[in-house]
Formats: C-alpha cells, sequence, structure tokens
C-alpha cells in the first residue's frame, strides 16, 4: 500500500526556506534518511561535521548561482546549476557550503543517504558531476535528468557508496511518464513544482503529499502523470540496507560504538577543519 509521507516547512530567517522530508520511522525511507527541498540565498549553515552516512547536493537548473562546497579533506567544489557534490563522510568530515554569489538564490535538494554498515568507518571522499555531464532522457512531454543511478538506457557516469537512483523530472500539462523500480527497491515522489498523480494518487506542495511506494519482491512499474498545469517531481528509488539508525544529528551509526567513536573524534579535532 502506498503511504503519503508529509514535507514539513523549514525557514531559517529569509535566507533559507525549504520542504523537509524526513521520516518519523527511519525504515520508511530507507537508504535515504531525509532530504530537503530547499531555497538558499545566503551563508545559513557554519562548517560542521558529518560521519557514517552522506551527503549529496543536488542543484536545479533554476538556481541563480552555483554553491562553493568545500571541506575538511581539502576539497574546493563549485557546485554549478544542474550539477551535484557526493560527500560520503564515512569515520568524520567537516564541511560547508554557501550560495557562490551572495544574495543569489540557490535552488537545491540536500539528501542524506545512509551508508552500508561496513562503510561507516571507512575514510570520507567526495564525487562531483558536472551539469554537462548528467544524461538527459527526452519523452513525449516529459524531461528527465538522471544524476544519479538509471533510467531507461540513460545511466550516471557516478558510482557513490550507496547505490540509488535521483531522477528530475519536468512533465508538461497531462503528460505521463512510465517509472520503473527494480525488484525489492523502494521508490518515492517529492513534488518540486505543480501537482501530480502515482498511479492515479494526487500529491503536490498544496498538501505537502509525498508518495512513498511498498518495497515488492518483483519489478514494478508506477504512472506519474501531471496536473493541468504541468509539474516537477524528484524521483528517489534505493534498495533498503534493514540497519539500524542510531544518531546525535549531524552522524549516524548502525552502532552505539561507532558513533561515541565518531563524536570523540570530532571533539578531539581528529575530523580536520576548515
Amino acid at each position: 500500500m502506498t503511504t503519503i509521507a508529509r514535507m514539513q516547512r523549514a525557514n531559517r530567517g529569509t535566507q533559507f526556506r525549504a520542504y523537509r522530508l524526513h521520516g518519523s520511522d527511519p525504515a520508511l525511507l530507507d537508504p535515504f534518511m531525509g532530504i530537503d527541498h530547499a531555497w538558499m540565498s545566503a551563508p545559513t549553515f557554519p562548517p560542521h561535521p558529518h560521519a557514517g552516512f552522506s551527503a549529496v547536493t543536488y542543484l536545479f537548473l533554476d538556481s541563480e548561482a552555483g554553491i562553493a562546497n568545500r571541506d575538511s579533506q581539502g576539497n574546493r567544489t563549485l557546485i554549478e546549476p544542474g550539477g551535484l557534490h557526493w560527500t560520503a563522510a564515512g569515520r568524520g568530515v567537516v564541511h560547508e557550503e554557501n550560495p557562490a554569489v551572495l544574495g543569489s538564490t540557490t535552488h537545491l535538494l540536500q539528501i542524506f543517504v545512509n551508508l552500508p554498515k561496513d562503510r561507516q568507518n571507512a575514510a570520507p571522499f567526495a564525487l562531483t558531476l558536472r551539469p554537462q555531464d548528467v544524461p538527459v532522457v527526452q519523452r513525449p512531454g516529459a524531461r528527465v535528468r538522471v544524476p544519479l543511478g538509471a533510467f531507461g538506457d540513460a545511466r550516471s557516469p557516478l558510482t557513490p557508496p550507496t547505490e540509488v537512483t535521483l531522477m528530475d523530472v519536468t512533465l508538461e500539462p497531462m503528460a505521463e511518464l512510465e517509472v520503473p523500480v527494480p525488484a525489492g527497491q523502494r521508490a518515492f515522489f517529492m513534488p518540486v513544482f505543480g501537482s501530480a498523480e502515482i498511479d492515479g494518487k494526487s500529491f503536490g506542495l498544496e498538501d505537502l503529499g509525498a508518495p512513498v511506494m511498498p518495497t515488492v519482491p518483483d519489478a514494478t512499474t508506477h504512472k506519474l502523470v501531471a496536473k493541468a498545469d504541468g509539474a516537477k517531481v524528484a524521483v528517489f528509488i534505493g534498495k533498503p540496507l534493514h540497519q539500524p539508525i542510531l544518531s546525535n544529528g549531524p552522524m549516524a551509526f548502525a552502532n552505539k560504538e561507532s558513533l561515541a567513536a565518531a563524536a570523540a573524534a570530532y571533539h578531539r579535532g581528529e575530523m580536520g577543519s576548515l
């Protein structure tokens, strides 16, 4: 049975506003831990640590500027509109992201993806995908960008530590798109603009609904249909990891020993600084 998760509004002053999708049950979005669909126009979050999972930033093409990303591993990256940056935090990293042009609005997804427990204590690393390297699939009335994973014959060139799919789908009014989901994987749909239906069930920003499909043993296909004004939808697909999530906020591990060790390492300065 389809579950309708509810997004929550999360604003910080006038420079950051977001719709936040974080399941109250950690198993609901597994292997994803949460998503922020946000607009940011000024520095909002100071340098902060992450450990045990991945922090992924995807910029929509309508962003007025890029995002400057830097971390304690020495990575310095400009995430351009339409591009993606994946920080696999592993045993711990400190990072920061700010609009590259202050006052210009960036439009983004901040995606938190769990790491398999045997990779949670690995060394941190980063992956970057330029906008021109994102595969694009054209279907009647639909344009699909595939920054992660695969759709049809298109496959992202990235090989992240947790295999997931992200599709940035733009639908013309009343257009349809069939979305295949591999056996044993979970899919959910986050409205970005407008309203749509998935398998006949309506969702959109007016009710902050995000349909979450059940995982089933066989491959399935879901029909995504835009309403009369068209729609933009972010589609997330991944295989659940089925592992515990113990978190102190910026860090999350499958066991309390690793969580405590990461927190102690950060306070000793072992994750580095900016």
